[in-house]
């Protein structure tokens, strides 16, 4: 389907992602919990999720996402960096100036962060396109960068849906990826506590009221859509559909939601519908877990790599939701170098070359990252698992984690 779009035209020129080095199986993650080794693949869609050494954390998860796509080029035209994301290593100083350092972007960058739980993402980029649609600095580009990892909740509800990776976007007014219709678009807005970070350790929150919170912000942001833009065909207006995933299983009652919403369905029809519209996005999800802000883009680089039918011109309805709360739900179109850009991801192999690792491994890294938190003096160890470091990170340019100094933080190339 080639849709007529509006001007300016705005949108993603490029993106990037990083998936992190290690990785835990869900099903082992279930059976030392006591539970049945199928319940993540099957009620929740969750095969694998990402986890970080101590040597990572969301500022070198950032960097790494975007580093490899910029060229100097790139770095010379942007002037605007933001940074969305809940995980923020610092209650002041936003991690956007480390990325801001260790990328090399020009000086005249304006650059800060946006917090709203997952939603942050979603609203640097909308910032953005903004910008850069505005015309203030002809030219010039933005870059957002999304970049997460859950706390430790070893043996909570919480834990089955956490994880860690980041993304990278380059907007600009040539969007060969993904370009945004800026005017088409609904959002919708509530106070909740359905789940937030009140301490520099936790997270709370109540995560079966967590989705009706998300059901309802669909419900909500969507209605809004249709005011603004006039009533649709929901089955021929969207080629497929991204939802925000804080677990893969999540997309599947969103999309029956939205079905819904325009008529009795039956589930058959539903599963259908979702296995042909949404299902393709959610490979990569089910092998990262929960990536927070970054999660529909993390769903649109799966779709690219797994949708045998997309297209460029075809039109994809993507929503956003953020904890708290906030959500946006959005008409974008698909650029000519789409499947060319996720391509060169190679998102698959990444995957499929993190460190797997063991639950008592995994449940080891945890307790070792929370007990820096608040810390103003550590080193940490690049050792163990396999020698991880030297085989995945040494002489490979990534930036990493190597401690803090009087609370100052310091990173360097591997």
């Amino acid at each position: 389907m080639t849709v007529q779009t509006h001007r300016p035209r705005v949108g993603i020129e490029k993106i990037s992602a990083y998936p992190c080095s290690m990785s835990l199986d869900m099903s082992d993650l279930a059976e030392a919990r006591g539970q049945d080794r199928s319940y993540p693949p099957k009620d929740l869609l969750l095969e694998r999720r990402s986890v970080n050494p101590c040597w990572e954390d969301p500022v070198t998860m950032g960097v790494n996402a975007a580093r490899p796509m910029l060229t100097k080029e790139d770095l010379e035209r942007i002037e605007l960096l933001i940074v969305g994301t809940e995980s923020s290593v610092d209650q002041g100083k936003p991690i956007s100036t480390f990325m801001y350092r260790y990328l090399g972007i020009q000086p005249n960058c304006r650059n800060f962060e946006t917090k709203h739980a997952c939603y942050g993402g979603t609203s640097a980029l909308m910032m953005a396109a903004h910008w850069v649609a505005s015309g203030a600095s002809p030219g010039a580009k933005a870059l957002v960068i999304c970049s997460d990892q859950g706390r430790m909740h070893l043996g909570e509800s919480f834990e089955y849906v956490l994880g860690a990776g980041a993304v990278a976007l380059l907007i600009s007014d040539k969007p060969a990826v993904l370009e945004l219709e800026l005017e088409r678009n609904g959002y919708w807005t509530n106070e909740v506590g359905d789940t937030f970070r009140p301490t520099s350790r936790m997270e709370a929150g109540n995560t079966d009221a967590s989705v009706y919170c998300y059901l309802e912000a669909l419900e909500g942001a969507y209605a809004h859509f249709v005011r603004k833009n006039g009533a649709i065909d929901f089955d021929t207006y969207f080629k497929k559909n991204l939802y925000h995933v804080p677990f893969a299983a999540m997309a599947y009652r969103a999309h029956r939601t939205l079905l819904r919403s325009h008529g009795r369905v039956s589930r058959a029809d539903a599963e259908r519908h979702f296995e042909r519209r949404v299902k393709p996005a959610l490979t990569y999800n089910a092998q990262v877990g929960g990536t927070y802000t970054g999660s529909t883009f993390y769903s649109f680089i799966g779709l690219v790599d797994n949708a045998d039918d997309l297209e460029a011109g075809d039109r994809i309805g993507i929503f956003a939701y953020g904890s708290g709360s906030c959500a946006e739900f959005y008409s974008a179109i698909v650029g000519p170098d789409a499947k060319r850009v996720v391509r060169e991801i190679d998102m698959a192999r990444r995957l499929r070359e993190r460190y797997a690792l063991t639950v008592a491994e995994y449940e080891a890294v945890e307790q070792q990252r929370t007990g820096y938190i608040d810390e103003p003096t550590y080193e940490v160890p690049l050792d163990g698992f396999a020698d991880l470091y030297q085989r995945h990170y040494a002489g490979k340019g990534l930036l990493v984690h190597k401690g803090l100094n009087g609370f100052f933080r310091k990173y360097d190339w591997s």
